[in-house]
């Protein structure tokens, strides 16, 4: 990879949900390669951690306190940034969360609460943030963070895996409605990330040491079931979005693009205890 043609210099990006874990990832990647960043979180301690670690990088970061479930709070940090900024360059929609229920026992608010946070978050950030990027007349970009969840059955996750399925046809839709405009429009689907929120702290904060311990059985089972054998890396996401923003993928649109070790690709297959692929079938495992 040529360093300019991964080179977003000067560039401003909004960056929702980036205090922690997968969107802090992209906020500091998207700062490495030389875009100024906005920081859109809830926790002011977060964006504020994430503005020091950008300024390391030589650039701006303006970290504005959001609740990405309230499209007007939404509104006013596009237009901070906007203000501050005078031009929006890149959308990462990467806000999102979910707590594991069968769907029969979850609440009409908890339901509500989850389309609000991983759906309406991003239609109301796109919504108020593609007009001044249009108006910049310089194309742009919006990387929108799914998941696998959103293209396979997630029993226990029903409402989130509906939000990251409609994430990924609004996703290619908008890669039409805004490609007369240069805008182009993907998302990423990662899998299982290690991230604080996995690792027991969703909050935060960045220290590994406050993190719950991975026991060998966890360790194994993650191994057995990934293709790759092991989590993700928050910095993976962090690159491959950094790949969609860049004129690395100036001819890309419209893509749900995994970063999953091969997770979407094993689709059933696992490995059993002896490290062979299998298919796991209802009534137990299958070699065929």
């Amino acid at each position: 990879m040529a360093p300019d043609q991964c080179r977003i210099t000067d560039q401003v990006a909004i960056v929702t949900g980036g205090g922690a874990g997968i969107g802090r990832a992209i906020a500091l990647a998207l700062a490495e390669a030389g875009a100024d960043i906005v920081i859109a979180d809830i926790i002011p301690e977060r964006g504020a951690e994430v503005a020091a670690r950008v300024a390391e990088h030589g650039r701006a970061c303006l970290a504005i306190p959001t609740d990405m479930a309230q499209p007007d709070q939404v509104a006013a940090m596009v237009d901070a940034a906007q203000a501050r900024f005078g031009r929006i360059d890149i959308l990462v929609n990467n806000v999102g969360g979910v707590s594991r229920k069968a769907f029969v026992d979850q609440s009409a608010h908890s339901w509500r609460r989850h389309i609000d946070l991983n759906l309406v978050s991003m239609l109301a950030a796109t919504s108020a943030a593609v007009p001044h990027i249009i108006a910049g007349g310089r194309g742009g970009a919006i990387i929108n963070v799914s998941s696998i969840e959103g293209s396979r059955a997630a029993p226990g996750y029903a409402v989130y895996a509906a939000c990251k399925a409609g994430m990924n046809n609004f996703t290619r839709t908008m890669a039409l409605e805004l490609a007369d405009h240069g805008i182009r429009v993907n998302a990423i689907a990662p899998d299982f990330t290690t991230t604080p929120g996995t690792r027991g702290n969703p909050p935060g904060p960045v220290d590994e040491a406050t993190w719950f311990p991975v026991s060998p059985a966890m360790a194994d089972a993650t191994a057995r079931r990934i293709p790759l054998q092991r989590p993700g890396i928050d910095s993976e996401c962090g690159q491959a979005a950094l790949f969609l923003a860049s004129p690395m993928s100036s001819y890309i649109t419209g893509t749900i693009l995994p970063v999953d070790g091969g997770s979407w690709a094993s689709s059933g297959w696992v490995r059993n205890a002896a490290r062979q692929w299998v298919l796991v079938e209802p009534h137990g495992v299958s070699d065929a």
